[in-house]
C-alpha cells in the first residue's frame, strides 16, 4: 500500500484539491492499495442552516465516515473516505449533516463520477464496460443512462426516415427519423406501423415547414409521409434506387448459373462483385474477365449493359438529364425482355417523381444509413436491448456527440 503524502502541507492540499476538484476538502491522506486510489477528507468547517428552523449553527455533534464513489484516474478506480460532521442545532436541538458540494444528497456517487459515466456512454461501449471503470455495477450504469431525457419539439425543413432491425420493446423494427441536412439523429420510434408513425408526427404543430421527406422505396413510409406532411416533397433514396438494378443483376446472374457445371457456378459467384462494379472501375485485367463471363450468356451481357446504363443515370447532372437517361433506360429495358429488370422498371415508375427528386434537391438517406450501422455496434455490444426507451436514449445518447 502506497501513502502519497500524510499531513499534507497548505502548498500540497491546493495542488490536491486542483487536481482532484474537490474543493473546500481538507486531505487527511491519500494512498493506493493496487487498484483503487483512496483520497481521505473532511471538509472545511464552516456555518450551516438548521432545515428545520433556519437558524445558523456551526456546533458539531459527531463526524461518521461515508464511503464515496468518484471518477477513475491514472487508471484506478477513485475512493474518497469523507469524515462527514453532523450539526446539531443551539436553537431546536436537531442534528443533520452537513452538505457538500459535490455530493448529491442520499448519494454515495459524485456528481463527476455521473459526469464521466454519461460521457462514456456516448461511446459504443457495453454498459459492462463502463460498470468495470468506475467501480459500480451494471444496475447503478443503467439508472445512470435512464436519467436522460432527449424530447423533440419540433422538425426541420428535411426529415429523414429509415427502418432497423432493433428487437426492442416487443417489436422486430425500430424507426430512426434524421436531418440529412444538418446530420443529426432526430429521434427513435419504437415501431414502424403507420398508425403509429402517424400518432407521432401529429403530435407537432408545425409540419406545414417540412419541405422534403428523404426514404428508400418503401410503400408504408410514402402513404404516411402524404397522410402527415401534404406539403413535402417525397425523395427516393440514391442508394435504394440503384440497389433495386444491382438486386435484379444478381437474380440474373443465379439464374444463368444454374446451368452450368459446378466449377463455373462457383467462379461466377466468386466473380459477382465484378459484375456489379462501375465499367470505368475496372483494370484491363477485369475488363477482359467480364468480357468472358458476358460471352457465355446474351442475357447476362444484356443486364450487364442495363445496369451500367443506370449507373449513368445516378451520375446526371441535373433532373433534366436525369429524366432524358431514364427514359432512355425503360426503352432499353423493354427491348432486352429480361424479367428481373422488367419487374425493376415497374417499380421506377411506380416511384418516378421520388426518384427525379433526387437530382431536384441533392438529398439522401446516406446519413441515415451510417446510422444504422452504428445502431448496429450499439446491438451487439449490448447483446441486444429489450427495454426500448433505454436503447432510444443510449442511441440519441451516442449519436449527440
Amino acid at each position: 500500500m502506497n501513502h502519497y503524502t500524510e499531513n499534507p502541507s497548505k502548498k500540497e492540499a491546493q495542488i490536491l484539491q486542483a487536481v482532484t476538484g474537490l474543493k473546500g476538502a481538507i486531505f487527511e491522506d491519500v494512498y493506493e492499495d493496487g487498484q483503487q486510489t483512496h483520497i481521505v477528507i473532511r471538509m472545511e468547517r464552516r456555518t450551516h442552516l438548521c432545515p428545520v428552523c433556519g437558524m445558523p449553527t456551526d456546533s458539531v455533534h459527531d463526524y461518521r465516515e461515508q464511503l464515496v464513489r468518484d471518477a477513475p484516474a491514472f487508471g484506478l478506480q477513485t475512493v474518497i473516505h469523507l469524515k462527514k460532521r453532523r450539526y446539531a442545532c443551539r436553537s431546536c436541538g436537531r442534528r443533520f449533516a452537513e452538505t457538500v458540494p459535490f455530493l448529491p444528497r442520499y448519494q454515495r456517487t459524485t456528481n463527476r463520477l455521473w459526469s464521466y459515466c454519461l460521457h462514456r456512454l456516448r461511446r459504443t461501449v457495453p454498459m459492462k464496460d463502463v460498470a468495470q471503470e468506475s467501480g459500480l455495477s451494471q444496475t447503478t450504469i443503467a439508472r445512470i443512462a435512464d436519467t436522460l431525457s432527449y424530447r423533440r419539439t419540433s422538425l426541420p425543413q428535411a426529415v429523414s426516415i429509415d427502418e432497423f432491425k432493433g428487437n426492442s420493446g416487443g417489436h422486430k423494427y425500430q424507426c430512426i427519423l434524421t436531418d440529412p441536412k444538418k446530420k443529426q439523429v432526430l429521434d427513435v420510434l419504437p415501431s414502424r406501423r403507420q398508425d403509429e408513425l402517424c400518432r407521432y408526427f401529429g403530435q407537432f404543430k408545425g409540419r406545414s415547414q417540412v419541405r422534403y421527406v428523404v426514404m428508400d422505396l418503401s410503400s408504408l413510409f410514402r402513404e404516411t409521409a402524404r397522410s402527415c406532411f401534404p406539403k413535402a416533397e417525397i425523395v427516393a433514396d440514391s442508394f435504394h434506387v440503384v440497389q433495386q438494378a444491382t438486386r435484379a443483376m444478381e437474380n440474373v446472374r443465379k439464374r444463368i448459373q444454374k446451368d452450368f457445371a459446378r466449377s463455373r457456378r462457383k467462379y461466377f459467384k466468386r466473380s459477382r462483385k465484378l459484375l456489379l462494379m462501375h465499367k470505368e472501375q475496372l483494370s484491363p485485367e477485369q475488363l477482359e474477365q467480364v468480357s468472358l463471363m458476358l460471352s457465355l450468356s446474351k442475357d447476362l451481357a444484356a443486364a450487364y449493359y442495363l445496369l451500367n446504363q443506370l449507373y449513368g443515370v445516378m451520375a446526371s447532372k441535373d433532373v433534366y438529364e436525369a429524366g432524358k437517361r431514364l427514359s432512355d433506360w425503360f426503352m432499353a429495358v423493354n427491348v432486352a425482355g429480361i424479367e428481373e429488370f422488367m419487374e425493376c422498371a415497374r417499380t421506377y415508375a411506380n416511384w418516378m417523381e421520388e426518384i427525379l427528386n433526387i437530382f431536384r434537391t441533392g438529398l439522401s438517406n446516406g446519413y441515415t444509413e451510417g446510422c444504422n450501422n452504428r445502431i448496429k455496434v450499439i446491438k451487439r455490444n449490448a447483446y441486444g436491448m429489450r427495454n426500448f426507451e433505454r436503447f432510444r436514449k443510449r442511441i440519441l445518447h451516442c449519436m449527440s456527440s
